[in-house]
């Protein structure tokens, strides 16, 4: 392997590590801290972080009006919207749940991926993702039995949920054009301020929520914002310069698999064997999408496989 492909590996498996453990961790902070107050946190010390990583690198190119929009859309909707409403979801659904239901959010990277970043859809690409995705379903179903036996999964949770995949995949369809030009760092950083300033109206909520939130709930945000948002999401914005928004998306769900892992590390919550087979199935299909083969890709239609950037 070139020494590009090994870090940008790298940067993939770190990204996996930090996201998952992001789940863990919003579900001990989420009884201290609403849904927008944790996420304006989170954010305000991802954005210091990401802020010093910015000068240490001293890259800085002026974006254009197009590249200026497409950063505000993936500051509102990735780093904004994507974690107050994954946060919201934490109040009622377990880890494994809200990490299964994100779990969309690549399907429509995938496609979005190949209808709008001309990158085409591989068919190995897409059996994967539907092999991986029923994984993700099994992890879900398996730890909600196990950590809320008896009790039914509570709606809008699911829908909180359901909406930080889509602004999650909305994030990724705008912020790929984006770094194609302007340093990784620069966008992930304009990206986390853009969030920052668009969960403001949460900071009453946050100030009165921290004078009696407890010293774990302190260190909760201050990991949060380190590891998951500054570390993770600059590894993330790394690989994604090197590899296609679909393929990158679909190694995601490996995140479901180390969540149960680490929960029951963490929580001590242990695995039933339909989560354990999700994983395996999840992981096979990460193995499948990453295949090649002469069939190539499905067809994208010409109008839109050539849109501008």
């Amino acid at each position: 392997m070139s020494r590009e492909r090994v870090l940008t590996l790298v940067a993939v498996g770190v990204t996996l590590l930090a996201w998952a453990s992001a789940f863990v961790v919003i579900r001990g902070v989420a009884p201290h801290l609403g849904g927008g107050a944790l996420a304006l946190g989170r954010l305000a010390v991802g954005t210091l972080a990401l802020g010093i990583v910015a000068l240490v690198q001293r890259r800085w190119t002026r974006p254009t009006a197009r590249e200026w929009v497409q950063i505000v859309v993936y500051g509102v909707a990735w780093f904004g919207a994507y974690n107050v409403a994954l946060n919201i979801s934490e109040h009622t659904l377990d880890a494994g749940t809200s990490a299964m239901l994100v779990g969309i959010g690549p399907i429509l990277i995938a496609l979005g991926g190949g209808a709008f970043l001309g990158e085409g859809v591989p068919r190995w690409l897409l059996i994967g993702t539907g092999v991986a995705f029923c994984g993700v379903v099994l992890i879900g179903l398996g730890t909600s039995l196990s950590a809320r036996a008896g009790h039914p999964v509570d709606v809008v949770g699911v829908l909180w949920a359901l909406v930080a995949a889509v602004t999650y995949a909305i994030g990724v369809l705008v912020q790929k054009p984006a770094i194609r030009r302007l340093p990784a760092g620069q966008v992930t950083f304009l990206g986390c301020a853009i969030g920052l300033v668009a969960c403001l109206p949460f900071a009453g909520q946050l100030a009165h929520e921290l004078s009696r939130a407890s010293v774990a709930a302190d260190l909760g945000i201050l990991y949060l914002g380190i590891v998951p948002t500054g570390i993770g999401f600059s590894t993330w914005a790394y690989a994604l310069q090197r590899m296609p928004a679909g393929r990158l998306g679909i190694s995601t769900y490996v995140v479901p698999v180390i969540t149960i892992v680490l929960a029951l590390v963490v929580f001590g919550e242990l695995p039933t064997w339909l989560a354990i087979a999700g994983g395996v199935l999840a992981l096979a299909g990460v193995a499948l999408s990453r295949r090649r083969s002469a069939d190539g890709r499905v067809p994208v239609p010409a109008s839109v496989e050539n849109l501008p950037e």
